[in-house]
């Protein structure tokens, strides 16, 4: 999430480096998960190191594309008030640019959540010896749909306390300034 969110707003800011790496973002967009995962387990090894790592390759491009819009959004106008009173970047950061990223950012947390916890369930399919995506297997195995079904419902579960309890009021707390 952070690296995809540094190089969003670099590649939003900046059109010329845009659009020499935005191919590379394209390709590593539409890489599917599941092959991802695989070359990973192949080449690092049936490992939580390359379980974390095909995690992190499959959401950085979709944060990257997710900030770059909003980076390509910013109020010119804002920046140069900045520049005028002297904000030091921390400031410019805190006042200018978080503000108006914060709904590129929970779209991009959103939906990178999402999507992790399915990546993080086929990577536990194919290649872990215990996690839900394990569990999940082994009832496929044994044809229980119930329990396969119970897991997949846990998983909505969890997601709709996320989005109910954190997400939420943390959109209406950073998007407060805006109605």
């Amino acid at each position: 999430m952070v690296l995809g969110t540094i190089i969003g707003i670099v590649l939003g800011k900046f059109k010329t480096l845009n659009s020499y790496v935005n191919p590379w973002v394209v390709i590593f967009l539409n890489i599917p998960a599941l092959v991802v995962i695989v070359l990973c387990y192949l080449w690092i090894g049936l490992n939580e190191t390359a379980a974390i790592v095909a995690v992190c390759i499959n959401k950085t491009a979709m944060v990257i594309v997710t900030i770059r819009e909003g980076a390509q959004r910013f109020d010119r106008a804002l920046s140069d008030m900045a520049t005028v009173f002297q904000f030091g970047f921390f400031k410019t950061l805190r006042h200018i640019m978080l503000p108006q990223l914060a709904p590129f950012l929970l779209a991009a947390v959103r939906n990178g959540l999402a999507v992790i916890w399915k990546i993080v369930l086929v990577v536990e399919f194919l290649g872990r010896s215990n996690g839900i995506g394990f569990q999940i297997h082994l009832y496929f195995q044994l044809f229980e749909t119930d329990m396969v079904l119970a897991y997949a419902l846990s998983f909505v579960g969890v997601m709709a306390i996320i989005e109910y309890v954190f997400f939420r009021p943390l959109e209406r707390y950073t998007t407060s300034w805006s109605s």
